[in-house]
């Protein structure tokens, strides 16, 4: 892939507003139709999903969205209006070597593809909207320590191994507040909870982990949970950024908090279902 695509409203007020606007419908309109004719031309039938972004509940449409997952051409066309419109979640959508989409800024897309499909695809409409080609390939993902451990068959030993002290799972599914599961491990449920993690998942453990609410953890990233702590699948809330106070965490009904970097210390890669590790996460401990 040599041509990039940038397509945008040429509306300033649509710009700054996004889908507030009361241009955006037209905008929109055209956005899809530009998408359809470049996905058409490009030959394929989805998408694959990657660098996967959830700010926000997935809603009913986009729900079983996760990465590696792929997107038929109408759902594709959704996500990109979704997110060009501000809304999320977010992703890169693509087929390597052939066609790459991802969301820009001001209700922006970027589009990168082949010479011979730009060549196809010189006259498009432009009403309403801003078209730019010119070279340029998509960055690749910058990963400076991925994680390389895989949770295998021995991985899911040592966990079975940990939980017999207190021990929580987090399994990170995609970036952002809830982009995450918690789970409680016990002895008894570690074979389940291996079943249920998503592949291209990380998965993060830690053993008897101190949970009380303390104000040094307020100025970090942290997560917050109900009490008691049972075995399976927990409530909780992400605080990107920390919080202000305690009692904006206590009384929320929150009784334990735990630092995010916590988790760092013992992660591993959920692996395809052919046990090929095809996903890359940023450790954030010593150990991996």
């Amino acid at each position: 892939m040599s041509k990039e695509l940038v397509i945008s409203p040429r509306s300033e007020r649509v710009r700054e507003e996004l889908a507030d606007a009361g241009a955006w419908s037209s905008y929109a309109a055209v956005l899809r139709q530009v998408l359809g004719a470049v996905i058409a031309k490009s030959g394929i039938d989805f998408l694959e999903v990657g660098e996967l972004l959830v700010n926000e509940p997935l809603p009913d449409r986009h729900l079983g969205l996760r990465n590696g997952v792929g997107v038929q051409f109408p759902q594709a066309i959704d996500l990109v209006e979704d997110m060009a419109a501000g809304r999320g979640p977010y992703c890169q959508l693509f087929i390597p070597g052939r066609l790459q989409i991802e969301s820009g800024w001001g209700g922006a897309v970027h589009l990168y593809t082949t010479r011979a499909v730009a060549a196809d695809l010189a006259g498009l409409p432009c009403q309403d909207a801003i078209l730019q080609w010119r070279d340029g390939a998509p960055e690749p993902v910058a990963i400076s320590k991925p994680v390389g451990a895989v949770a295998d068959e021995s991985f899911w030993e040592m966990v079975a191994k940990a939980s017999e002290r207190f021990t929580l799972l987090c399994e990170r599914w995609a970036y952002g507040a809830y982009g995450r599961r918690w789970f409680r491990v016990t002895r008894e449920n570690v074979a389940e909870l291996a079943r249920l993690m998503r592949p291209r998942s990380l998965v993060c453990v830690a053993s008897d982990p101190v949970l009380q609410p303390r104000p040094e953890l307020l100025e970090e990233d942290f997560t917050a949970f109900v009490a008691p702590v049972l075995p399976g699948e927990l409530f909780y809330r992400s605080y990107p950024g920390g919080a202000d106070t305690l009692s904006e965490v206590t009384g929320g009904g929150f009784s334990f908090m735990l630092a995010d970097r916590v988790m760092g210390d013992w992660c591993a890669v959920v692996p395809d279902s052919d046990g090929v590790n095809r996903a890359q996460w940023e450790s954030l401990g010593e150990s991996d």
